[in-house]
């Protein structure tokens, strides 16, 4: 029983999409009258979800430290755990409106985790001891994700400065991730079909460091934005021409690694559309209907999970 109350880091991930849904709404309230409180309801499940699992995690720190320990030191999984504060920095935007104070505790304590996690496990990499099969999405997660979402906190709060810092330090760790990650995907052997979800995670970058940028410079329109969300915007209409084989997978949370890089295009180009940028005002509203629809389904597909495996049990204990 103790094997199965086990929850991964990965499973952060759903923060990650509820929390960038949530603020998408916000901006949809603004740019077309929409009603604010599907936002700040979404926002608040972002919320309540983030709390519950950071309070799993830190019992599961407790009460098994030896399979945290081996999550931490996986070659594949061991980048996860930066998802802590990645979930935490985003919720600092969800709880900027309602209390400043609230917002700057997350903030410190977000970053906190984020450098001291990275740097742990960057200082790992440089090492070496790696297969080539174990280059995968998950190592932008602590350097790139990481670092774009303690920038777009910071930023929320006024210190657009100390955010370009993290701006800088995520850009040119994408760029040096990236080519391996290509060259991963085009080895002959490919990529098996259990690792593909991790995928969604490649598709995140671009799109994370524009709605990063934006809420550093907050309605900005420079072409560099735009060709940042339409690397963002390519990379997702890829993934819909790669859906079968993408999804070759059994549905699993691992899915959710898809949301960061789709809520944040749909929160990218919402900004740039409240910018006065007439191609986001066009791609806006498809964009923000398919986050809708894809991050709905993904919701419904894992709250039905814990139901289904206990109908499962149900009808095991009967036969």
């Amino acid at each position: 029983m103790a094997e199965k109350s086990i929850v991964p880091a990965s499973f952060f991930g759903i923060v990650l999409g509820l929390a960038g849904l949530g603020q998408a709404w916000r901006l949809a309230s603004r740019l077309w009258g929409l009603p604010t409180v599907v936002g700040e309801s979404v926002l608040g499940i972002a919320a309540l979800v983030w709390a519950c699992l950071l309070m799993n995690y830190a019992l599961q720190a407790l009460r098994h430290r030896a399979r945290i320990r081996e999550e931490f030191l996986h070659p594949v999984q061991g980048g996860t755990p930066a998802l802590l504060g990645v979930s935490t920095l985003l919720i600092v935007l969800a709880a900027l409106p309602y209390s400043r104070p609230a917002a700057q505790a997350l903030t410190a304590l977000g970053i906190a985790w984020h450098m001291g996690f990275s740097l742990w496990h960057v200082g790992k990499l440089w090492q070496g001891g790696r297969a080539p099969e174990d280059t995968v999405p998950t190592l932008y997660l602590p350097t790139v994700a990481g670092n774009f979402t303690s920038a777009a906190a910071l930023g929320a709060l006024g210190h657009a400065d100390w955010g370009w810092l993290f701006i800088g330090a995520g850009v040119f760790s994408w760029l040096a991730i990236e080519p391996l990650i290509y060259q991963r995907l085009w080895h002959p052997q490919g990529l098996p079909s259990r690792q593909r979800p991790l995928l969604g995670i490649q598709f995140a970058p671009p799109v994370v460091c524009a709605m990063a940028c934006l809420i550093l410079m907050p309605g900005a329109a420079d072409p560099w934005l735009l060709m940042l969300w339409g690397y963002g915007l390519f990379q997702l209409l890829l993934a819909l021409r790669l859906w079968r084989w993408l999804g070759e997978q059994p549905f699993a949370p691992s899915y959710w690694s898809y949301t960061f890089g789709v809520a944040a295009a749909t929160v990218s180009g919402l900004k740039l559309a409240l910018a006065g940028v007439p191609a986001a005002g066009a791609l806006a509203i498809p964009v923000f209907i398919g986050a809708n629809l894809f991050i709905g389904y993904l919701a419904l597909r894992t709250s039905w999970l814990p139901l289904a495996r206990l109908l499962h049990l149900s009808r095991g204990a009967a036969d």
